[in-house]
């Protein structure tokens, strides 16, 4: 996909510039083990429609999964975000990303490699949440 120095204007982009998505497409050419578990997990979910996207521009961000449809960023964490900083960093990030009306929940390597079972019960309860309306209105949703 070509891009003529613009910043993408779809929707689930929020503004991305072009230089982010050739840093994600090399991104997804080096994914962690974790992140290529996970990926294997999160394709089953197409069937019921929930389509996630490998490492997605999102702003001024890169997410390592994203599905529009739900507006759900799942992360996957190595040991580099073990330490204070990196967490703050996170914090921040996530509430950035938060501010697009998207949900970010946040897996250790370790947990998706040694727990994938639990790990996929965990997403596929937050996509229920997610996606069902609230008793107060269809408008309202749980998030």
């Amino acid at each position: 996909m070509a891009y003529l120095g613009k910043s993408v204007e779809r929707d689930m982009y929020f503004g991305a510039k072009p230089e982010l998505f050739r840093l994600a497409e090399t991104m997804r050419k080096n994914s962690t083990e974790a992140e290529n578990i996970l990926w294997k997990s999160l394709k089953k979910f197409r069937i019921k429609g929930y389509i996630f996207r490998r490492q997605h521009p999102i702003d001024i961000f890169i997410a390592d999964f994203y599905c529009h449809k739900i507006k759900l960023v799942i992360e996957v964490d190595g040991e580099v975000h073990d330490n204070i900083q990196a967490q703050e960093y996170d914090d921040g990030r996530s509430g950035e990303i938060e501010r697009y009306g998207i949900k970010v929940i946040r897996f250790k390597n370790e947990e998706i490699i040694n727990n994938q079972e639990l790990i996929i019960q965990k997403i596929r309860s937050i996509i229920t949440e997610i996606s069902s309306p609230s008793l107060l209105g269809e408008g309202d949703r749980k998030g």
